[in-house]
């Protein structure tokens, strides 16, 4: 397993200039690569190879007067460039051919020499780690880092990175062997439903509220924008007030970021398994809440929450976004219909049980997964925990000769001899999702 741990470096003034000039130079070699690809390709559909590009665009290229300063930097982060270049290449065939999943990968573009955040890779030739605690780069020198906590093995690479308040990061990439960090098994398990007023509710009643970073500094980020606003375009002054703007919004990404690791690390160590639903979150993101969602940033409390689940042995399950959950009974599974944002409570028609309309969505999030992952293949619910045969939920489709259930097998909704569900609320609280799971019962014609 591969983890990233990133530190703060503060390099001098003259390692600056250095690191300036090396993010200079790695973007001009990638540039020149990426034209010479281009051109290759245009004449001919040729591929150029890795080798064959380094030697052309770095070796070369520094022996003629328009590139000899490449020289100045380490070749290691040249290098690095066109394996960067290399890799885009790769996951634009591999997304147009279908083996990548997930959005459409573009074409690899030309680097901007206006970007305000830049980095740089080192691969292992390229840096090292001093007794004193400094990280030594080739042709920069020693840097001092921050160092906030040990690194748990060697590190294969360093990213150097600044951002676009001028901040320096050193991320260093580990290798840790899987299972180390696991934490002891539990029998807690939580579904989750995810909103705006209130960040999250969890099945067992438990609430999270939501933080509003961005709506807490919108005003220091509306007057920061203003002052940029008013500076002369080129000026030093402009410079130093999109910096200031810069530093507003890090400000808001940071406590994000912190809190969605403190919460989901929180949720990791109490629970065996948690279960969320799989929101839209770029369709909601262009709807009139759309300031509201992007502040939420439900789809990083998600990528984290499986990051974490991963290297400490816990389950993340995600259900459907197309699962009814708040129409949806936990008591007897009926569906109830669609109902306004602004209805927060209803009351089942079919049982009489009433449901907070966030509370009740979690606890059939929580059983809808609970039924995918039991009748998914690969084992029980728990991991180490064997379950007996007849505690296994028997899957009813629309077979006009269903085998009827037992008394000891019985998980899911009473059947007919047709094997249509029958309507009488006597199924426990997860049954429903556990026919969810197999092909719905078609609805009676005539």
């Amino acid at each position: 397993m591969f983890l990233r741990y990133s530190f703060r470096l503060e390099p001098t003034p003259g390692q600056r200039a250095a690191l300036a000039r090396t993010f200079g130079c790695v973007r001009v070699v990638y540039n020149d690569a990426l034209a010479v690809r281009k051109a290759a390709y245009q004449a001919d559909k040729s591929l150029i190879p890795v080798g064959a590009l380094a030697k052309r665009v770095i070796t070369e290229a520094k022996r003629t007067p328009e590139r000899a300063w490449l020289a100045e930097v380490s070749v290691d982060a040249l290098q690095s460039s066109l394996r960067d270049l290399d890799t885009a290449y790769s996951n634009f065939f591999a997304s147009v051919t279908g083996r990548r999943r997930g959005r459409r990968v573009g074409l690899p573009r030309f680097k901007s020499k206006k970007d305000n955040r830049h980095t740089v890779r080192f691969s292992r030739n390229g840096f090292r780690l001093r007794g004193n605690g400094r990280l030594n780069l080739a042709k920069i020198g020693d840097v001092r880092v921050r160092w906030s906590r040990a690194l748990p093995s060697a590190p294969s690479s360093v990213t150097v990175i600044k951002d676009p308040c001028g901040r320096y990061f050193a991320s260093f990439v580990v290798e840790i062997e899987p299972g180390t960090d696991t934490l002891p098994s539990s029998d807690s398990e939580v579904g989750i439903d995810l909103g705006l007023t209130t960040y999250a509710v969890l099945s067992d009643g438990r609430t999270i509220d939501n933080p509003r970073y961005l709506h807490r500094g919108e005003r220091r980020l509306r007057k920061a924008q203003q002052v940029l606003s008013r500076k002369a375009e080129g000026s030093k002054n402009r410079a130093k007030a999109r910096i200031k703007v810069a530093r507003a919004y890090a400000r808001v990404a940071d406590a994000r970021r912190d809190w969605c690791h403190q919460t989901a690390s929180r949720l990791v160590r109490d629970n065996q398994a948690v279960y969320l639903e799989d929101l839209a979150v770029s369709g909601l993101a262009r709807t009139r809440m759309a300031k509201s969602v992007h502040d939420a940033a439900w789809g990083t409390f998600r990528r984290v929450l499986e990051e974490k689940a991963a290297r400490y042995g816990r389950h993340v399950g995600i259900v459907s976004r197309w699962l009814p959950s708040s129409q949806t009974c936990h008591v007897c599974g009926a569906v109830d219909g669609r109902k306004p944002l602004h209805v927060r409570t209803w009351r089942c028609g079919l049982c009489g049980t009433e449901h907070d309309r966030d509370l009740n969505a979690s606890r059939v999030i929580l059983a809808a997964g609970q039924a995918e992952r039991l009748n998914a293949p690969g084992g029980p619910v728990r991991p180490g925990v064997a379950i007996p045969h007849q505690a296994r939920p028997v899957e009813r489709g629309t077979h006009p000769k269903a085998k009827p259930a037992t008394t000891g097998s019985q998980t899911g909704p009473p059947t007919s001899s047709t094997g249509r569900t029958s309507s009488t609320p006597t199924a426990p609280p997860n049954a429903i999702w556990l026919k969810t799971s197999a092909t719905r019962p078609r609805p009676a014609l005539g």
